[in-house]
């Protein structure tokens, strides 16, 4: 699969440095627009998705993340991480499936990828026919929304091409209006350095001090583009048990989580996305999210519990602490999110 006319926004974006400390992209470079350089011999790529909305999930959902966001005591943990990790299910399941092609077609090199190596996923589903780009540059399907992961095999198999995905966004420009931190820079365009998801997840030093206000109670990851998102109306529940909300990262309180050593975040997370932070940037997260807390609000446990880790902390730690503490003679309040979804 030829996938050079993307190269050149590829070299762009990363010019611009907008893909933060992630430096394996840029090591990568070209790579990721040139399939078979990835995997030697790669003539066809096969493109999947797997919904992840947790079974059970009821209509209007999006409301119930809204008031979870306007709540500040309360964790905010991006849909998909409240589960079992998705490289782990959906890698196992595209091995399932090359096998069986391989079964039907004779001996088959094959390779299988779900946002574990340097692959344009989203370039990928849109040329094969999955979806579009949206201009929060996630992937979208009309039967689907958003709320789902992509996976891909490679093979040395010639296949016959699926017709591309026509782009359905027009002229709404909800996911760049609602992005706290104005992490999407202009459509289909985005600064990974601004964005909650790159701070809380893949950035391992210090958050900017201007952007921990911005964040909220987001601890670990951010839904709000697609919240607002017309057509997440459509976004799809699993059938799979793997993506159902582990307790309590449905419904946890800050202080609740702030109270994880590092034994048992290591218990609670395994087998976990958020596992890969490690127990560090995750009372990094949460001492951010609990400086804004005691900012829109005083509370004496809140500040009981910071000033009590302080001592202890590491440096990186300790600083977002201190930060969290000085919020108690901050006056402002951060904007709260839209009430409702669009759409």
């Amino acid at each position: 699969m030829d996938l050079g006319s993307a190269e050149a926004g590829l070299h762009d974006w990363l010019a611009l440095g907008f893909h933060g400390s992630m430096h394996y992209m840029q090591r990568h470079g070209a790579r990721r627009a040139r399939p078979a350089e990835l995997v030697p011999g790669t003539v066809s790529v096969i493109t999947a998705r797997m919904d992840y909305l947790p079974r059970g999930t009821a209509p209007g959902w999006q409301a119930v993340e809204w008031q979870r966001l306007r709540s500040p005591k309360q964790a905010a943990v991006s849909i998909y991480a409240r589960g079992r990790d998705y490289h782990k299910v959906l890698r196992a399941r595209l091995q399932v499936l090359a096998e069986r092609l391989a079964q039907q077609v004779g001996p088959l090199g094959a390779r299988v990828f779900t946002d574990s190596a340097p692959v344009l996923e989203v370039e990928l589903a849109a040329r094969s026919g999955l979806g579009w780009r949206g201009k929060h540059t996630l992937a979208l399907q009309r039967e689907g929304g958003s709320m789902f992961f992509l996976g891909e095999i490679f093979v040395d198999l010639a296949l016959p091409p699926t017709p591309p995905a026509a782009a359905h966004c027009g002229s709404c420009s909800a996911c760049i209006d609602v992005c706290p931190t104005q992490a999407i820079v202009a459509p289909y365009r985005l600064d990974a350095r601004r964005c909650i998801s790159y701070l809380t997840i893949e950035h391992d030093g210090a958050i900017a001090p201007d952007l921990r206000p911005l964040l909220g109670n987001r601890i670990y990851g951010c839904d709000d583009c697609q919240l607002v998102c017309p057509w997440n109306k459509y976004a799809q529940v699993t059938s799979l048990p793997d993506f159902d909300a582990r307790s309590p990262l449905n419904s946890a309180t800050l202080l609740q989580l702030w109270a994880w050593d590092e034994a048992e975040f290591l218990r609670r997370s395994e087998g976990s996305a958020i596992r890969r932070i490690g127990h560090v940037r995750w009372q990094r997260n949460l001492a951010v999210a609990l400086g804004n807390a005691l900012r829109a609000s005083p509370d004496a446990d809140i500040e009981a519990a910071l000033r009590q880790r302080l001592a202890a902390a590491g440096e990186l730690l300790a600083e977002h602490i201190a930060w969290a503490l000085r919020q108690l003679n901050v006056p402002t309040a951060t904007p709260a999110p839209p009430a409702t979804a669009a759409g």
